[in-house]
Order: C-alpha cells, then structure tokens, then sequence
C-alpha cells in the first residue's frame, strides 16, 4: 500500500528538526504541526535498526517489546507467535553483543500451569544489585490473565523457573507491570505501573521489595467510567514526586499525580497529548527532562501510522519533539530507556512483522524552557 497524501492531509509538516519542535495542540483539535520524518545518521536520531530481519523472522507475528541496560550490555523481549492471543504465542528475548543483536530465543511459554496458554506483554527490568527480571502475562485474554516472572542472573543468558505473582483482593491475580517498567524508589521499594481490564479499564500500582516477596496494591485509582485507562508509565520529578501518563480510549493520554512515594495518586485528568488507544512509554532523563515516545494521533485514518517522540520539564507542557515514523501501518508499544553512556535507546512494533530499535542523542534534542 502505497502513502497517500491526500489520507494525511490533516496532518502540516514544518520543516527543520530544531525549528519543528512545538507545543502539543490540544487533543480535540484535528490538525497538528508535527516535525517531519526523522533519518538515521540526521540530528538527534543516531542509529535505526531491526532486531531480526523481516526475511528471517521467527515468528509471523511480533508485539509489545521491552529494554533494558545490563552490565553486559542491552536486552530486549516481545511476545511473538502466529497472532496476538494465538496458544502458540511465547516471550523472545535477543541481546545485543558485538554491536549486533542476537538471535531471538523462546524463554516463557504459557504451559507452566498445565494448560497451553498465550504469552503477553513482558517487561524487563533490573533493581540495583539484584537479578534481572523478565515480567509477563499468560492467559486467554487481557480480562483474564496472571502476572509471571522469571529471574535472570547472567543478563539475560539463561533464565530461572517461572512463578506466578500472586493474587490480591482489590484486583484478584496479581499483574505486575502491565506494559512499561518498573520505577526503583529512593526506599528501593519498585513501583510497578500497572491496571486491569476485567472491570472496565483501570489502573492500579503495585509495590514490592526488590526480591518480589511481598506486595502492596495501591488502587485501582478510576472507576473505568469518565477515563477507560491502561497501562500507565511513571516520571520522577524533583523532591521525590511522581507522575503517571496513561492510555485511554477517550482520545487523550491523561495524567495522575502521587506526592507520597506511589501510595496515594490524584483523579485522572487529560494532557495536552493526544492518544489513538494506543500504548505509550516514558523516561526520566538525567538532565531532568521527561522524554515521552506515543502515537500522535485520534485520526482513524492514521491511527499507530505515526510514532513521535515528545519532550517535558513540568509534564504539563509537552514539547513535540521528533516524528520517528510516518506511513501506512502500525508503530506501536513503545519502550525507552536511557543507558549509562547517556543515548536514549527505544523499541516498538514495526508492523507486527518485526521490532525496531532506535539511538537517539537526546544532547540533540530541542531545548525545552
């Protein structure tokens, strides 16, 4: 299928990577100024690749990738089989060694309970001084499904037994992080941003010791109704506090606040960033600016064809920030990380066919005042 203008008219490029960098409209509004397609090698965006190559793939089809920093180097994990919610769909994990990513291995399937069951949404994630941890779901479907994890102690090599998270009376099984990392609090306890989808859409936090010994649920925080929201990704501001953007099907990414290390969180209220029900991921950056990578977009004639990336301070005022993807077809899921030597490193979903892995320098980002 080829690109067709006329389709995504609604949308006005300016040009310039530095001068192209503006305030998000707000998400009723129909028509966006967006930067125009980032190039390897160009500004910011240093280096674009796919982790196994589209003529080679292991699987038909692929979804909802996760990254990490190890000290060996990075690692990366999606689930992958002959369609979402196919029995045969597991979790994939590649590393990246010698300036290359390796073959993709299975490491989880969903016959730990006794029963073949798809895999879904998993989330890596290291706390300081301890194992790697690789988090996902099993079950039929997003309304019934249980949070697993499995420990790595060799960065991702080999992987230990699964276990199931558990269950809690305010949300019944135990998810863990739904789709996006965990947060190391400065108490070491790990927020885990999560939400459920079996009594409408809500989200929920849990918190646990770096062992995952014990579990504390904070929430749900909405009653599904006014916002239908999912999967939430956590900034950290100054002083400690925190903020929480999340999918809706209401068009609008929307925010919550928390004050007290993740216990308590404000109502629900929308952002200036729009949201095609589609997955989101955000990082904190050193330089204390909030880097969010999302879909730009409610029209149903684009949808996921968009991919950008946004730049903050205050996390109210959003600065849109580079176009990573503009054409016919699903970019989605996204997750970012930023790694020791100070590059932002993200993953998402390249047509189902693939996963794609992105550099960018964010020393190149545009300035945000």
């Amino acid at each position: 299928m080829l690109f067709d203008a006329k389709k995504w008219s609604v949308f006005v490029l300016v040009l310039g990577l530095g001068a192209s960098a503006v305030w998000a409209a707000p998400p009723q509004s129909k028509t966006w100024q967006l930067p125009p397609l980032a190039k390897p090698g160009q500004g910011a965006y240093l280096k674009g690749e796919f982790i196994f190559p589209l003529d080679n793939r292991p699987t038909r089809e692929c979804h909802a990738s996760t990254i990490v920093e190890t000290p060996s180097g990075l690692v990366a994990a999606w689930f992958g089989g002959k369609r979402e919610g196919s029995h045969d769909v597991v979790i994939w994990v590649s590393r990246y060694e010698n300036g290359r990513w390796t073959r993709p291995v299975e490491v989880a399937n969903g016959a730990e309970t006794g029963k073949k069951y798809p895999c879904w949404n998993p989330v890596l994630f290291q706390p300081k001084g301890g194992p790697l941890y690789l988090f996902y779901k099993v079950g039929p479907g997003a309304s019934r499904w249980w949070g697993m994890v499995i420990a790595s102690h060799d960065d991702g090599r080999t992987w230990g037994k699964p276990r199931k998270l558990g269950r809690d009376p305010k949300i019944g099984h135990l998810i863990g992080p739904v789709k996006n990392k965990p947060v190391q609090l400065s108490d070491q306890v790990l927020l885990l941003p999560s939400s459920t989808e079996h009594n409408r859409w809500r989200v929920h936090f849990e918190l646990t010791d770096p062992k995952l010994s014990r579990f504390t649920v904070v929430g749900p925080i909405n009653d599904g109704k006014t916002y239908m929201a999912i999967q939430p990704t956590v900034l950290v501001y100054p002083g400690g506090k925190l903020q929480a953007l999340c999918r809706t099907r209401q068009d609008v990414i929307v925010e919550t606040w928390s004050s007290d290390g993740g216990r308590s969180w404000t109502p629900l209220k929308p952002t200036a960033l729009p949201n095609p029900n589609s997955g989101i991921d955000g990082v904190t950056l050193r330089d204390g600016r909030q880097l969010l990578v999302y879909n730009h977009s409610t029209d149903p004639g684009l949808d996921r064809g968009v991919l950008n990336v946004a730049l903050s301070r205050d996390g109210k005022r959003w600065k849109v920030a580079m176009t990573l993807e503009l054409s016919a077809g699903e970019f989605s899921y996204p997750a970012v990380i930023q790694t020791r030597d100070g590059r932002v490193h993200i993953t998402y979903t390249y047509r189902r066919q693939t996963i794609k892995h992105v550099v960018l320098d964010p020393a190149q980002l545009p300035e945000i005042r």
